[in-house]
């Protein structure tokens, strides 16, 4: 078998029959689904059975340890010379498996892992559209995870993340990261010499997070993850993953400027400070105004539009608090990756 699809699940029953039909749907046939339902409360085992008699269909239960030990717990189990590993929120276009075969048979065999881009299904919420274009956007820091202009060096990721499967047994798989894992597996693909590569016509639908407090705390730790996988790959920081913490840091700055400009009008009683209050907000108005018409057109949509603007500014400072809360703890107090309560669980 040449494909085995590798799936953690995590009380999503519901997004795992979704991504299930789509599999159903793929215009190439003769591959395997191995699904490791991560100790979860609401299991999709009854889902897995659905699907038996048109997916060749493997279903495991085991104790929770988080997505990247699961993965490693299917690739175990899994029989593929390609491990194609996927978060449960995504849906596959029909021919997604097809793009993904003629393109790897067309390239050399040093290829020995790959990734593709994600995007938003047209029936996907407001909210979700809004997160997606934010996650994907050159305004935002979209450029750097993949696609057709991007801003650093490509790296596979586990929404949609192919491996040869002697390459993943030879690296260990999934490292113990508590965030930041699958960037950590990447890094260690290209620094055993293998060769990682983008396929930019392997793209999925991704749901991502629903609202914005779910999405604030996924960015957030991606941003923690960020100094961690600095401290194990020394010279992977580049400019890029600076960028939402200048803007987090900038933001903060201009609010303060003004917020003093209405203090100074208020206890010396004079006018000429309004243009202290108003002038800081001129960037940061302007930035709305050019991710509202960006994602309007993009999305046709005036509403997701105006949601993309929260979106945008959850996206960046989330990370950036995320970057600067973990370089405080780890660079500048010189604390441990894991607390010692995250040590036992992650043993």
């Amino acid at each position: 078998m040449d494909y085995s699809f590798i799936i953690p699940v995590y009380n999503r029953p519901d997004e795992v029959r979704e991504l299930l039909e789509s599999m159903t749907r793929q215009t190439m046939k003769g591959f395997e689904v191995v699904i490791v339902e991560d100790g979860s409360q609401k299991t999709c085992k009854e889902v897995c059975d659905d699907f038996s008699d048109s997916l060749d269909i493997h279903y495991y239960y085991k104790d929770n340890s988080g997505p990247g030990q699961s993965r490693n717990y299917g690739a175990e189990r899994a029989s593929g010379k390609w491990l194609i590993v996927l978060d449960s929120d995504v849906v596959l276009p029909d021919g997604y498996l097809q793009a993904v075969d003629e393109r790897l048979k067309s390239k050399d065999e040093s290829v020995a892992a790959w990734g593709g881009p994600d995007t938003a299904h047209p029936d996907f919420t407001p909210v979700q559209k809004a997160i997606s274009y934010s996650m994907t956007s050159f305004f935002t820091t979209g450029g750097i995870r993949g696609g057709k202009a991007k801003m650093d060096k490509f790296f596979p990721r586990s929404y949609n993340m192919g491996v040869k499967s002697e390459a993943y047994k030879e690296l260990g798989g999934f490292s113990r990261m508590r965030f930041g894992e699958d960037i950590d597996f990447s890094y260690r693909i290209v620094e055993a010499g293998y060769k990682a590569r983008l396929l930019p016509g392997a793209w999925v639908w991704h749901k991502r997070r629903t609202d914005f407090r779910k999405f604030f705390r996924q960015v957030f730790n991606s941003g923690i993850a960020r100094i961690n996988l600095t401290k194990r790959h020394p010279g992977t920081l580049k400019l890029v993953h600076l960028l939402p913490t200048v803007f987090t840091l900038g933001v903060i700055a201009l609010v303060l400027l003004s917020a003093a400009g209405r203090l100074l009008m208020y206890y010396q009683g004079n006018e000429q400070w309004r243009w202290l209050c108003l002038l800081p907000w001129l960037p940061i108005v302007l930035y709305c105004l050019v991710i509202l018409i960006d994602s309007s057109i993009k999305n046709r949509s005036l509403y997701v539009g105006l949601l993309s603007i929260p979106a945008a500014f959850v996206q960046l400072m989330g990370y950036g608090l995320g970057f600067i809360k973990s370089w405080w703890k780890r660079c500048v107090l010189g604390q441990d990756e894991f607390t010692a309560f995250e040590k036992t669980f992650y043993k």
